[in-house]
């Protein structure tokens, strides 16, 4: 371990150890219950005393006190959920229980990279905490697992209020904080019904009778949030339950005027953007408060990291206008004959579903607005249903004339029953979709189109809407950070950063300075290295268009003798200028891969080694099914074109092509080479071997399988990358021992074969991209030790040293530079390690491209392990170049391409699964029973609705070398 950091366990152990001697010497004269008369100085973490608590019911045992006579944090389970927090790998060991990993680089000085520059970020100093005691509460509502609106309604009720007095916050669940003591438990009824001046209905009194119990449990002890800050302790759950407390204080007063989800508030009446099928979007803000560095001559301090949030929610709107839409149809009279052919398992019953649990209201009763939550629909009009009333069975169409004077237009559509009593039931056509509600369901193409259209925006367009999101939240005037004492600034953090000098790119003939620009091309200059055989067994098969309309085979032939051409003049070895061609016939799939793989081995008698489509639009099914056929079938690779582009025969597109094309089949587009990386090996000293790995999940509800993907470098430069892809289990996000030995070790043996020449790399960096800070320690201890036992499978005394590198962007940290590029945003290469980083980890953001469109986000590299001690201006100079190596951009990429190319090959293998249909959005239609012969790896049993037993994916077949091929590019 680091030097600061062994110093910071040394002291928070020296810490516990005086508070545990303490504790006992006093021990035999602190009555049980009550508070001594006065807290330990020596002790950072003690709290003040208080009276003691009484009322237990017997059901649960008190939480482990203090000498206080509190609940002490520090011995006692977190009540606090983490995952909503940077913590850190030190903080999430804490809470969770684990020992501090001793290969935890401490953080670094300050990189000296490049120039010095100055950075702005969205983020927001806090200026003062609370100065005076807060308290912290237990609250339980109900017996525990009430629902959060039933809790939001007890919580608000007059009774209680009145009962606790003002000056609380609530978590909406389990805690509420007050700088009020309270001596003895509150235990109280509140009776919903009299709350809402309604009579209960006889038998059901009691129902809406909530008890509540509120006790003081301990005090929040910011004094030890500021030790650890100052770094003399370590992070325990005293300071998560502070970062906790001051993060609730923040949300309580917008929680009340806005809708809120999770840590982002949205406005009413504010402008939409309509995204298709009855749903919108539109601007909120988000906000959450964290532990920052301060800079190389401060103390680390809190700051709140403030974004724009882009929800999702559904049109405010009549619920048939929206029905429509919803359902893809032409107008009502369409929907009701869908509805009536097909019911509602066709689409546009399918489509209602959707609607299920929406909050809607009418306003048909006087003008009197009445809530509804949707709970499903009745398939039948509303002069078929009856009810009673008054003694007499009557049609829901004929109430509705003659109760409101209200002739239903179209009698025809279904019902909706509401959640509401035993059986209301209500029709389509007076029920309106309350505003802001959040829509939860995947977006279609075009709804997907237009959210990136309404969320891209360039940088000062985007602070306009963070400065938007600052006045919502208006912290000068919260009321309740007055009353506690929060400030926060609404002046921008202002950093120091610096701008890493660009690589030059160089060709196997010629080079690109691409500077601060980021781009460059690829005119009069040669591959790196060309494909490793000359291509000589292809074929080109020609899809016509769905209404049956053929391609001009002159059309296909012009392009490919043009193709030929451009990727002679990229230093691309052609042996066969004339491949075979093949016009597709039918709508089998398979049956197109065979026909070009039997027409290119006919035509040279030799094993194909590469075939080429081009295929009338873009579809992901047919895509899908093609790679699928030509990689599992007959493990080959493959390029697919549109015939768009094929007709226009563009120079720019070519060579583009060219690129993935020379990849596929062993060769190299070009390498970076900055001040220290000119020699053979670029920045690699000793022989080294670059890892990345992703895990991508389905979308939530579905019961598709977790894809898990590694790449290694297959060159001593780390350019070229092999991928495996294999299922993963039920959204587990941890890579599987079986799935890390089977994909990892055939990879390692051709990395020791050649590049190694028979040796072993003398040090790995894993890169590993989609992981959260809780699930750091995991990383380490399950996906890096499994790889340190395979390798030692090898050799027992093999003991490689191994770098360990998450990198992130999923974040709302963005950079507003004071000299940006023509759009304002980052050049690439700035690198920023304050005034949003851990204050004692090794952490970075880096912008390592350049953002053409929108406001860039930097890439988050977090350290775990550094056994070889590589320094970080090493670390991050190899990350930044090896960026602009990426094999088919002419352009450096956003993350490492380690990283990113296991997220391609990630999704790039979907098609493989047995189970894959082909659907629309590329993903598997798992069946509703598992097959056998699966892998035992799930992420929930039978009872959860999930699959117990995950099928594997069809493998390759390895006869063309496809296996260490760059075949997911």
């Amino acid at each position: 371990m680091a030097g600061a950091a062994k110093q910071r366990v040394q002291k928070d152990r020296q810490h516990r150890e005086a508070a545990a001697r303490d504790g006992s010497a006093r021990s035999d004269t602190s009555s049980s219950g009550n508070a001594s008369s006065s807290a330990p100085a020596s002790n950072v973490g003690s709290a003040v005393s208080r009276g003691g608590h009484s009322g237990y019911d017997g059901n649960k045992d008190p939480e482990p006190a203090g000498d206080s006579g509190e609940r002490d944090p520090d011995r006692a389970k977190p009540t606090v959920d983490p995952r909503d927090f940077d913590l850190g790998v030190g903080g999430w060991s804490t809470v969770r229980g684990y020992e501090l990993p001793t290969e935890m680089p401490a953080r670094p000085k300050p990189s000296t990279l490049g120039q010095a520059i100055k950075i702005g970020l969205n983020t927001f100093n806090v200026i003062s905490t609370p100065a005076k005691p807060i308290y912290q509460f237990d609250v339980q509502i109900g017996s525990g697992v009430e629902k959060r609106g039933l809790i939001t309604k007890v919580w608000q009720s007059k009774t209680l209020q009145t009962a606790l007095g003002q000056g609380f916050v609530f978590d909406g669940n389990k805690l509420a904080w007050s700088m009020k003591s309270i001596e003895r438990d509150v235990k109280i009824i509140v009776d919903l019904d009299a709350e809402q001046g309604r009579t209960a209905k006889p038998g059901s009194e009691d129902k809406n009778k909530i008890r509540v119990h509120i006790r003081q449990t301990n005090r929040v002890r910011l004094e030890v949030l500021v030790a650890y800050m100052d770094g003399t302790i370590q992070f325990n759950n005293s300071c998560l339950e502070a970062i906790n407390f001051l993060d609730h204080l923040m949300r309580e007063s917008p929680s009340k005027k806005y809708t809120q989800i999770k840590r982002s508030f949205f406005a009413r009446g504010q402008e939409r953007f309509p995204l298709g099928a009855a749903v919108e979007a539109f601007k909120g803000v988000y906000s959450s408060m964290r532990i920052v560095h301060g800079g190389p001559s401060q103390k680390a301090r809190l700051s709140v990291n403030v974004d724009v949030s882009n929800g999702v929610f559904w049109s405010e709107s009549t619920l048939t206008i929206a029905a429509v839409a919803l359902s893809g149809r032409r107008d009502m009279n369409d929907m009701i004959t869908s509805l009536r052919q097909q019911g509602e398992k066709g689409s546009a019953g399918q489509a209602l579903k959707k609607m299920r649990k929406m909050h809607v209201y009418t306003a048909h009763r006087n003008g009197q607005k009445d809530l509804y939550v949707i709970d499903r629909f009745l398939f039948k009009g509303a002069r078929d249903h009856k009810f009673e009333k008054d003694g007499v069975m009557v049609s829901v169409y004929d109430y509705f004339a003659k109760a409101f004077n209200i002739r239903l237009q179209h009698p025809d559509l279904p019902l909706v029953k509401m959640t509401k009593g035993k059986m209301t039931v209500l029709p389509m056509e007076v029920l309106k979709i309350d505003q802001n509600q959040r829509y939860t369901f995947k977006l279609d193409e075009r709804q997907t189109s237009n959210m990136i259209k309404f969320a891209v925006t360039p940088p000062a367009e985007r602070y306009k809407a963070i400065e938007h999101g600052l006045n919502m939240l208006d912290w000068a005037n919260d009321p309740a950070l007055k009353h506690f004492g929060l400030q926060i600034t609404d002046k921008r953090t202002l950093v120091d950063g610096r701008l890493i000098a660009a690589p030059v790119v160089q060709f196997g003939v010629g080079e690109a300075k691409p500077g601060t620009s980021g781009r460059w091309d690829l005119k009069g200059k040669k591959f790196l290295t060309p494909n490793t055989v000359p291509l000589k067994s292809w074929a080109i098969c020609v899809v016509p268009g769905r209404r049956g309309g053929k391609p001009d085979k002159s059309v296909v032939e012009n392009f490919t003798r043009e193709f030929v051409k451009v990727y002679g003049s990229h230093g691309g070895r052609v042996e066969n200028k004339q491949p075979a061609f093949v016009l597709a016939s039918g709508d089998d799939v398979g049956s197109w891969v065979t026909s070009a793989w039997n027409a290119a081995g006919n035509q040279t008698q030799s094993r194909p080694q590469m075939l080429v489509f081009v295929l009338p639009d873009k579809d992901a099914q047919t895509y899908g099914r093609i790679k699928r056929s030509a990689e599992c079938r007959y493990g080959v690779v493959s390029q697919c074109m549109q015939y768009a582009h094929v007709l226009k025969c563009q120079g720019q597109y070519i060579s583009n092509v060219c690129m993935k094309f020379n990849a596929k089949l062993g060769g190299v587009t070009g390498r970076a080479v900055g001040a220290k990386s000119k020699g053979p090996t670029g920045l690699f000293s000793v022989p080294t071997a670059v890892i990345g790995a992703d895990v991508s999940h389905s979308a939530p509800g579905t019961q598709n399988p977790s894809m898990a993907a590694l790449t290694m470098s297959q060159d001593k430069l780390g350019i070229r990358y092999a991928a495996a892809c294999e299922t993963n289990g039920y959204r587990v996000e941890m890579i599987t021992t079986e799935n890390i030995n089977a994909m990892l070790k055939p990879m390692i043996q051709s990395w020791v074969q050649t590049v190694g020449q028979g040796q072993f790399p003398k040090r790995i960096i894993y890169f590993r991209d989609g992981v959260s800070e809780g699930q750091y320690q995991h990383v380490l201890q399950q996906e890096v030790q499994d790889m340190k036992a395979l390798l030692k499978t090898a050799n027992p005394n093999l003991n490689i040293p191994f770098i360990v590198v998450v990198g992130s962007k999923r974040h709302h940290v963005r950079m507003f530079p004071q000299n940006g590029d023509r759009n304002g945003n980052p050049f690439p290469g700035t690198l920023v390690e304050s005034g949003v980083t851990n204050p004692f980890e090794n952490d970075f953001y880096l912008c390592s491209h350049a953002a053409l469109k929108g406001t860039a986000r930097p890439m988050h590299y977090h350290v775990l392990m550094n056994e070889p001690g590589m320094s970080n201006e090493e670390l991050q100079t190899l990350i930044y170049e090896q960026c602009y190596q990426y094999i088919r951009a002419t352009t450096p990429v956003s993350q490492h391409p380690a990283i990113y190319y296991a997220h391609i090959a990630s999704n790039r293998a979907i098609p493989h699964d047995p189970r894959w249909s082909g659907s629309s959005d590329g993903t598997p239609s798992v069946a509703s029973k598992p097959r056998s012969g699966s892998q035992g790896q799930s992420g929930g049993g039978s009872s959860s609705g999930v699959p117990t037993d995950i099928e594997k994916l069809m493998p390759m077949p390895n006869q063309g070398m496809i296996q260490t091929s760059m075949w997911y590019i």
